[in-house]
């Protein structure tokens, strides 16, 4: 018998070929540009312009110290205000950002990792200030702090406390928010970082199963939550490489959550992800060949089944994206969408020998790595042993010599270079997004009811002692206008901060 033989249809168990039967058939992916940069009011006004251009859902980049939980005012924050992101210090700040987007109506994703429970309390107060009914509005909160010690190193706090704080998210959103998925786990700053495709997919995978084992020990039921947890893929270069992951993670999770949780309900099978093509596969040499690229990328997330997806921009190993060429970006998706015709079939590739070789492997390797994390005791004795980081540094380093002999071609870079190339345009944030996101921050804390913050702070702090869900008085604070540096300093005076040991 074939390995092309006897395969389920798309929507079937265990999904290898999709997870609804007629897919982009009765409805397309949504197209989420990933966006935010200088001051919350010019990102507003980015968002509104990709709504315009047909953009189908919002994605929030926030800056470094946002992402690192520091005020645009701190001493650390120098210099780095609104250039990777978003600059988001209080409610304020998320009240400007989504000013005439109706949250009730338009999905929107954050990419906020350790400080991610104040931040999704911030939009929760703006959704609520707005009028939606919270059990009804819809999106997704990155949120993976597993990630973050394996691959992206943006983390406060030590794992343990800090998964703390993501179980408290999955609690309050089954309760109270179950439209909303409080966890996106990432395998695409795993591939960033410079992994395999087999440990991408391995490493999400695992990272997934360690939140469900967190969830559980809450007290929570499988079928509760695990409808609500969602993924988020990188797309590749390697194009029947990229399409045979995403088919393997599907059967894989669905396998894993039927076996070996017992979930009973098929949406806690259903594995849903998102997709970003490849920004370590951008190019400054010759940047033109990053639109090629990335539409390779984004036609293998495509064929592949996501979700949703975000197109990289031709200048981003430059700066983040201009007008043009998001736009671009964005066209470069709705091209396939409605031009290209891979829509029309759910899962194209099923069947090629080829594919679904490919697909088994990654299974069974993955599985192998799965394995062997369980033997150690789970993802959190694997992080503190060092080892995912490790095996991604291995890999790195071994890329990136196939690039130096030139076994590894990248056009461009060592072949088919141009010796006369000719500077294109990119975005520059200037100091003024600064100075201006200081002088909004020392007149909030001139204004504001400053006992109220010192009382909420204080709640929050001891609450941050006992097992008690962070949640209610996270809402509390950020209602208070209490800011995320304080709320994130209440965090460190409780939980203390991680410093990672060398993984080699």
């Amino acid at each position: 018998m074939g390995i092309e033989e006897n395969i389920p249809q798309p929507g079937q168990f265990p999904y290898t070929r999709g997870i609804h039967k007629q897919m982009y058939r009765d409805r397309l992916w949504t197209m989420r540009q990933f966006s935010g940069f200088s001051t919350p009011e010019e990102t507003n006004s980015r968002y509104r312009y990709l709504l315009a251009q047909g953009q189908t859902g919002l994605s929030v980049a926030f800056d470094l110290p946002t992402l690192m939980g520091y005020d645009a005012d701190h001493e650390y924050s120098l210099g780095e205000v609104g250039k990777c992101g978003a600059p988001v210090s209080s409610l304020e700040d998320m009240e400007t950002l989504f000013d005439g987007i109706p949250l009730a109506d338009v999905t929107v994703s954050m990419t906020i990792n350790s400080p991610a429970a104040v931040i999704w309390a911030m939009y929760l107060v703006v959704a609520e200030k707005q009028g939606a009914d919270l059990t009804k509005i819809s999106g997704t909160l990155q949120n993976d702090i597993l990630k973050e010690y394996i691959a992206q190193k943006e983390y406060i706090f030590p794992p343990r406390p800090s998964m703390r704080l993501v179980t408290d998210t999955i609690e309050y959103g089954v309760k109270c928010t179950p439209r909303f998925n409080p966890v996106s786990i990432s395998g695409y700053h795993i591939r960033e970082a410079g992994s395999t495709a087999l440990q991408e997919l391995a490493f999400t995978l695992r990272d997934g199963l360690e939140y469900v084992d967190w969830a559980i020990e809450r007290g929570l039921n499988v079928d509760d939550f695990a409808p609500r947890l969602s993924f988020f893929f990188n797309a590749h270069s390697d194009f029947f490489e990229e399409i045979a992951k995403y088919r393997a993670a599907r059967k894989l999770w669905a396998t894993l959550m039927r076996d070996r949780y017992g979930a009973k309900d098929e949406r806690s099978w259903k594995l849903r992800f998102h997709a970003q093509t490849a920004g370590a596969s951008l190019t400054w040499q010759q940047p033109y060949n990053n639109v090629v690229r990335t539409a390779l990328q984004a036609m293998a997330a495509v064929l592949g089944g996501t979700q949703s997806l975000h197109t990289n921009s031709l200048d981003e190993a430059y700066a983040l994206p201009n007008e043009h060429a998001v736009t671009l970006a964005l066209r470069t998706q709705q091209v396939l969408a409605y031009e290209s015709g891979i829509a029309a079939v759910p899962d194209p590739f099923g069947g090629s020998y080829h594919v679904e070789k490919l697909t088994s492997d990654l299974e069974t390797g993955a599985r192998e790595y799965i394995r062997v994390i369980d033997d150690m005791g789970g993802m959190i004795a694997a992080i503190e042993n060092g080892y995912p980081q490790a095996e991604i540094s291995r890999a790195s380093y071994e890329f990136q010599l196939k690039i130096e002999r030139g076994e590894q071609v990248i056009v461009g870079v060592n072949k088919f270079q141009s010796p006369d190339e000719k500077p294109i345009d990119t975005l520059r944030i200037d100091q003024r997004a600064s100075d201006q996101q200081c002088e909004k921050l020392r007149r909030l804390k001139a204004t504001r009811n400053n006992e109220d913050v010192v009382r909420t702070l204080d709640t929050l702090k001891r609450a941050a002692g006992t097992k008690d869900n962070l949640m209610p008085p996270l809402l509390d604070a950020v209602r208070s206008y209490a800011t995320l540096g304080e709320i994130c300093d209440v965090f460190r005076d409780v939980f203390g901060t991680w410093e990672e040991r060398p993984s080699i």
